[in-house]
């Protein structure tokens, strides 16, 4: 590890700013001295050679409304009986316990109802659509980094119709490394395992893997196995924290082909 420390007048902190937004490629301690000095304690930072993304919240926005009411009125339940039962039987049909059509009626009968064969392809195909807005900012700076020659996945807890319907209805998603649908492996996030399987499917450490997801225990469960992460919010604050830890480079990449003419 190696200490820089600088001795800097108060009226001269801008200076101390100067050198902080130009060390993209460190990582920065910033501790005061007794004598109102800073040391700023310089690391390596590890590069970022993939970037893996959640989908829903992530890659898409929340929920569509519309498709929501859509979805209560094919079904014929009441507001809360729907929300409660898609989200009870939700983590079992992403980690592939249910298949699509058993999760579907694994909601009905929560709500004591059945629901007819026309109904259940009619919700399968809602649900694809609740999820179908894209985040723009997202999905344009993944390409942006696939152009560039960075490595991307996708590792996204989602059943097989949800998945089946996404790929179908998105060609975008060919373009990803490699992508792991959770039902696929009988796992889903937090487990520790599905987050190697994503590093051996990027071909990647897992210390050298950036992990974007919006939720707090699936961040954690990525670093835990070495992964960086960040948690997504919104793009504001997202690209707010890229650049906080040094990602700057990330956010703007230079393809491999421009760089080798450099």
């Amino acid at each position: 590890m190696t200490y820089l420390a600088l001795s800097v007048l108060r009226p001269h902190q801008s200076a101390v700013a100067w050198f902080l937004n130009r060390s993209s490629s460190v990582q920065i301690g910033v501790k005061p001295s007794p004598n109102r000095s800073l040391t700023i304690t310089i690391q390596p930072m590890i590069p970022v050679k993939a970037v893996l993304f959640d989908f829903g919240q992530v890659l898409s926005q929340p929920a569509d409304p519309a498709v929501w009411q859509q979805m209560l009125n094919i079904s014929g339940l009441s507001e809360a009986d729907l929300h409660r039962e898609y989200w009870a039987h939700r983590h079992e049909y992403d980690r592939g316990t249910f298949t699509g059509e058993a999760y579907w009626h694994k909601v009905a009968s929560g709500s004591h109802a059945t629901f007819t064969p026309a109904q259940i392809a009619a919700l399968i195909d809602a649900d694809v659509n609740l999820w179908s807005r894209l985040n723009l900012p997202v999905v344009e700076w993944a390409q942006h980094l696939q152009r560039a020659g960075v490595r991307t996945g996708i590792l996204s807890n989602i059943g097989d119709a949800m998945a089946d319907g996404l790929t179908a209805k998105f060609d975008w998603i060919s373009g990803f490394d490699h992508c792991i649908w959770s039902h696929t492996l009988k796992l889903a996030k937090p487990e520790a395992a599905i987050y190697h399987c994503a590093a051996q499917g990027l071909d990647t450490d897992p210390a050298q893997i950036l992990f974007i997801d919006d939720k707090q225990e699936n961040i954690e469960a990525a670093q835990s196995t070495g992964m960086q992460a960040i948690l997504y919010a919104n793009h504001t604050a997202f690209e707010e924290e890229m650049r906080q830890r040094g990602f700057d480079s990330l956010l703007n990449p230079v393809s491999v082909m421009s760089a080798n003419t450099r």
